[in-house]
Formats: C-alpha cells, structure tokens, sequence
C-alpha cells in the first residue's frame, strides 16, 4: 500500500542523500585526472555510478549558487548575482519543500546559508553549521539571528569544550589563504560533526517514509584546518602547481599578494603550496567523512534504494592565474563536481552535456516522481541538453563578469572595463592561452558574444541595448526577481 504524508507514499521511492561541498573544486578528484589530491571514497561513487563532467556554477559565489541548487532557477530567476549577506529567502518551491509535499522526510545538516539562518527552506528540520558567517558575529545583530546562538555546532562545541571555544583558534580566517592543522581532537571538527549528525539523523528517522537528507560540509571551504594526519599525506609530495597563461596579471599579485584573504593569492611561491597543501588536506578528510556515511547506509542496508548525489556550491581557484577564492568566470572557480550514484544499471559512466546546479533539483524530484514546479533546470537523467550555459557574479569592481561555456569553449565579457577573454577548453583546460585576437577565432567568438547578448537582452540592469553589450553599466548584487513577500 502506498502512502504520503498524509495520504499515501510508494515504498519503493528512494531515499535520497545529497552531499554538499563548499569550495569543491570540479577536477580535484582522483576520478577526474587529478595528479595529487586523494579521494577515494568519492571515486567509488563515481565509479558506481554517473559523473557529469562539464557541471558549473552559473554565479560562483555561495549564497547564488545556493539558491540555484534550492529552487532549481536560474539567477535571472531567483534574483541574487553576487553574494549579499542578510536578503530575504521566501521562494514558493525549494527543493525540500516539494518532497516533504511529496512525503519525503527531509532533514539538512550542516551549511544552507540562508536569512534568518533559521529559515528551514523547505526542510521538515535543520541541524546547523554555516561555518564562520562575518555578517551574523557583528556585535549589532539581533540575538536570535547571531551565529553564536543560531549555529548549532557552534552550540556543541561550547557545551563540550567550554563556552570559549571557536574556530577561530587556529588564527586563520575563514577566507584566507593560511593552514593549519586543527588543534583539537578530531571529533570536535565541523566536518566530522556533519557526519556525525547526519548518520543520528540515519537512526532516528521514520521509517515507514523515504528520506531527502542533505549532508552539507562547510570544507574544503577555508579555514584550511584539518587534522595533522590529513596534511601529513601531501607534506612530502611534489604538487602540481597552479595554472598559468599569457593573461596572468602579475601586478594584481604585487597588489595583493600579502593581504592573507586577497584574491590574488600569496606572492611566497611557499605559501602557495602551503594553501595548496590545507586545501587538499582538507578534500582528502572530507573524502574519508563520506566514506563514514555510506557504511552508515550500507550498516543499515540502506545503499541499494539511496540515491547519492554529491556536487559543491562553486570552486576554488587556488592561485590558478594568481587569482583566490570564487567569484571569477574560471575554471577553478566555475566547474563543479557532480556525481550521481544509485541508478540501476548506471555505473561508471561520464556524461558530457553542460550542467548546472539548478538542474539538481529536477532531477531529484523527478527521482522521487513528486511534482514539478516551474524551474529553469533540467532533468539530468533526461535526454534534455544546452547548448551553452549563461554565467555570472557582480561585484567586485572590474571584476563583475559574465561568461558562455559550452561543452568545447568559453567567452569572458567583464561588464565595467569591456575586456574579452576567449579559451579553447577542449585543448586547453587549464586556460593558459586567450585567444581573443586570433583571427581564426573571430567568428566562433562573435557566435558566442551572441549568446550573451541573446541571455542579457531584457535584463533590468540595462547590459544590452540596441542588441549589443553595453560596458560600464553600474551592476547589482539583488535583482527585483527576489521574492520579498
């Protein structure tokens, strides 16, 4: 007999877990050709089932991208292109919200990054870790709103280890470019706290219903501070280093170079592989976190009707082109990892198609067969494809972009300055060469700049008049699209 919540529910929907990285990049995993990092037990999911090998992040930046994979809509759609702290979140249809509808159990644990941080956004509950939030520690912000109270790691920490504990002890701040390994026994670190709650969430959930849990991991975001075990695995090795092209702006890594959370990255070659170092340190800890929870599935005979999916927010350009952190149309920063674990008959496989986080949420409830409400994304176990995929963050300055990738290449178009970036990915993923003045490129580049023109036609910021890119126009973070009501 079927049913939902309050009627009926099939038994053999899948559960469903949803692994959420933050600051993933997409070919740091050994799966993908990667000479250095370690994940194996993310391998295995690949292994085991479908990676989608050209996945973005239209507007890489977290709380953008966050909302894309909530509400499966594009940016244009739900409103936010760059990153803004304390804008509401009221969408009518969030990814947890259509399958608690459809009878789903739906719990979060770990990062949603959204305003008020208690705002459930569909979920049946919340276990929170948001990592460290600048604008929700200030001193003015309302009590109930204040990380110190809203978080509730933050609240297992000082009740395990005193009132004065934090993350902040390890000196780093929570966008630099520093490392260190964590100073506390590694039970208390934010990564094995998601996966901790999450495998309670595992034994206490109701069992006569399918379960959507999100498992949603701060790291490898920084601070880069795993434990001393998960360094020691890279101290020895000759990494690879970062990307670099005809482009590189080595002013802007004179500029910036000794700020610890710039955007360029460290200008000491030694702090570069130290950055490089915590970051994969922090990957290969994370990795072996997920191996605890698929054998709490498999413990509980779970795995072989559980849906697996794992992707990130965004990237993390880790002084590819002496550049840091997100933000940036690049491939360290825009490509994303996205596995797919579960399907009958679906192992091993690469797809190639472009995807995008907002397409998660379709295919996850086209998985659970619950109803679809007007997204933007596509359902990846589908035959649907895009040709091209329209990405972009505001702000920043000169660094407001927007870009067109493809299967085979992209265009850059930086909104307040004009300049133009074209790579070749299929033969150079590692964007070291533009080749926007090869004449052999002219016209394919004219096609794409089309493109973009053909995605920001209408758009209220004015970007595009009289059907071509207008340079200089004053860029928002927050478009009207954003429910307020």
């Amino acid at each position: 007999m079927c049913y939902n919540r309050f009627e009926v529910i099939c038994v053999n929907r899948p559960n469903i877990l949803l692994i959420v990285a933050d600051q993933f990049r997409g070919d740091c995993l050994g799966i993908d050709g990667h000479p250095d990092v370690l994940t194996p037990n993310l391998d295995d999911l690949a292994a085991g089932g479908i990676r989608f090998v050209n996945a973005y992040s239209a507007c890489p930046t977290c709380i953008p991208a966050r909302a894309a994979l909530y509400t499966g809509l594009s940016q244009e759609h739900h409103g936010r292109v760059a990153y803004e702290d304390g804008q509401p979140w009221r969408y009518p249809h969030t990814m947890a919200g259509e399958l608690s509808r459809a009878g789903y159990q739906t719990q979060c644990v770990g990062k949603l990054h959204v305003h008020p941080l208690r705002n459930r956004v569909g979920f049946d509950a919340v276990e929170l870790h948001d990592g460290f939030l600048h604008h929700y520690r200030k001193s003015h912000i309302p009590y109930a709103q204040s990380q110190f109270v809203a978080d509730d790691y933050y609240h297992f920490l000082r009740t395990q280890l005193g009132v004065e504990r934090d993350i902040t002890e390890t000196g780093i701040d929570c966008n630099s470019w520093l490392a260190r390994p964590w100073p506390m026994e590694e039970r208390f670190h934010p990564t094995n706290w998601v996966t901790d709650r999450s495998i309670d969430f595992l034994r206490r959930r109701d069992r006569d219903v399918p379960f959507f849990l999100m498992a949603s991991y701060v790291r490898p975001h920084p601070p880069f501070d795993a434990p001393q075990c998960y360094f020691d695995l890279y101290r020895n090795r000759d990494l690879r280093p970062p990307a670099s092209g005809d482009w590189d702006d080595e002013e802007r890594l004179r500029r910036g170079g000794r700020f610890i959370a710039s955007t360029s990255g460290p200008i000491d070659p030694k702090l570069v592989r130290e950055a490089q170092t915590g970051y994969y340190a922090c990957i290969t800890q994370l990795d072996f976190q997920i191996g605890r929870l698929i054998m709490a599935l498999i413990d509980d005979g779970l795995l072989d009707n559980t849906i697996v999916v794992f992707t990130s927010d965004h990237g993390e350009l880790l002084c590819d082109h002496h550049l840091y952190r997100k933000t940036l149309p690049y491939q360290g920063a825009v490509r994303v990892p996205l596995i797919v674990r579960g399907l009958p008959g679906r192992r091993g496989e690469t797809d190639p198609r472009v995807a995008e986080l907002r397409d998660v949420m379709p295919t996850l409830l086209s998985l659970a067969g619950a109803e679809l409400p007007p997204m933007d994304g596509l359902d990846l176990l589908g035959e649907e494809t895009r040709p091209w995929l329209h990405g972009e963050h505001a702000g920043g300055g000169d660094d407001s972009n927007h870009y067109i990738v493809t299967q085979t290449d992209k265009y850059v178009w930086f909104s307040q300055s004009g300049r133009e970036q074209y790579f070749h990915l299929a033969t150079d993923p590692g964007e070291s060469r533009n080749r926007i003045a090869d004449a052999s490129c002219q016209a394919r580049i004219a096609a794409l700049r089309a493109h973009l023109v053909e995605a920001l036609r209408g758009r209220e910021e004015g970007y595009v008049q009289n059907g071509r890119l207008v340079t200089g126009i004053p860029p928002r973070s927050v478009l009207s699209t954003l429910p307020r009501a």
